[in-house]
């Protein structure tokens, strides 16, 4: 992360009116963001929605939208951007089943989705190994889902169902078509390599 690159910092640039400043802001929480998007889409959902893609759509309406965020700090951003993300999530969950539509339906996904983020969130910033000298002064659940895009596919997956998902090891072992004993040990060295990462300088 260039030493520019601290949140609060590209905020007030970007409140400035500097474009390109709003731009490296949200940057910053792509993977995080891209995470939050596979947590909270689901299997039926994510065989037909590109969580890049959404994220993407996100950054449009952020862009689009900045003057209405009144916060001022990492935490409050990342909650309007998450916000965005759900509705974005919402309307093309509606898009795909386009059953039967009613407000109070509407509301209710929309709800479900806000909550699922909030939860995915939270074990996000409790899955964190170890404490790190970055953690101070960025989120933890940032960091993290900046260490998971490094982790190898596998590692990457079994540490999503597990800790994010709350999946038993049976289960994600079915899933995956591998042996209970052999995803508990990707999962201990997803843990292990997520702890080297997380304390690496930046």
């Amino acid at each position: 992360m260039p030493p520019d690159a601290v949140p609060e910092l590209l905020l007030a640039q970007a409140r400035a009116g500097d474009a390109a400043a709003l731009g490296q802001l949200l940057e910053l929480y792509r993977n995080y963001l891209r995470l939050i998007a596979r947590s909270i889409m689901g299997q039926p959902l994510g065989l037909k929605l590109d969580a890049s893609d959404l994220v993407q759509e996100t950054f449009l309406k952020a862009h689009r939208q900045f003057t209405d965020f009144a916060g001022g700090d990492e935490p409050g951003f990342m909650a309007w951007l998450r916000k965005i993300l759900v509705r974005t999530v919402a309307d093309q969950a509606k898009y795909h089943r386009a059953a039967v539509r009613s407000q109070r339906r509407e509301v209710a996904l929309e709800d479900l989705l806000e909550r699922a983020g909030g939860v995915a969130q939270q074990a996000l910033a409790d899955s964190l190994p170890s404490p790190s000298s970055m953690a101070v002064r960025r989120e933890r659940s940032v960091l993290l889902a900046d260490a998971l895009e490094k982790l190898p596919a596998d590692y990457r997956t079994v540490f999503v169902l597990r800790n994010i998902e709350h999946i038993p090891f049976n289960e994600i072992a079915a899933r995956l078509g591998r042996s209970p004993g052999a995803v508990r040990v990707l999962w201990t060295r997803a843990m292990q390599r997520l702890s080297t990462l997380l304390e690496e300088p930046p």
